[in-house]
């Protein structure tokens, strides 16, 4: 739920710098002129003022980039910590895929709260990377592994 909620604030805060942009944007460019006699008053420079539209475009442009970068940053995260995920691994192979399985990345927590499995190869459409926690003792593994060569 936590992984969720850092997400929307994200996307939140983007919508935030976006609007504040525009809302700078609308504050410092010059009003409209007063229109001729008989012709309706112009509320909004937007698709009237070239210069205004495009600065306006270039806003929402930033806008999307904004967003990118949060779904972007949001991938390799921890579902319970939220830290950045290190030590890739590469398991697999490219060139026998048949013996040692499809190459994929492995990512893993610094704290032990799990790994995430992202397939390199996408042969069957695309795959979504999967997210497999760990236990709370991110020692009982070791102590397995440990007492079996025993």
């Amino acid at each position: 739920m936590k992984y969720w909620l850092y997400l929307a604030a994200k996307l939140l805060l983007s919508i935030g710098v976006v609007l504040g942009l525009e809302a700078a944007l609308c504050a410092v460019y010059p009003a409209p002129p007063k229109p001729l006699p008989g012709y309706p008053p112009v509320k909004s420079l937007f698709l009237y003022d070239m210069p205004f539209t495009f600065l306006v475009f270039g806003t929402w442009l930033i806008g999307a980039g904004l967003f990118f970068l949060a779904f972007w940053d949001q991938r390799r995260r921890c579902r319970t910590c939220l830290r950045k995920l290190i030590m890739p691994v590469q398991r697999g192979s490219w060139g026998n895929m048949v013996v040692f399985g499809r190459p994929q990345t492995e990512w893993i927590c610094a704290f032990g709260h799990g790994t995430l499995n992202t397939e390199d190869l996408q042969i069957t459409g695309r795959q979504f990377p999967e997210w497999q926690p760990h236990d709370d003792d991110i020692w009982k593994e070791l102590e397995s592994v440990e007492q079996a060569q025993k």
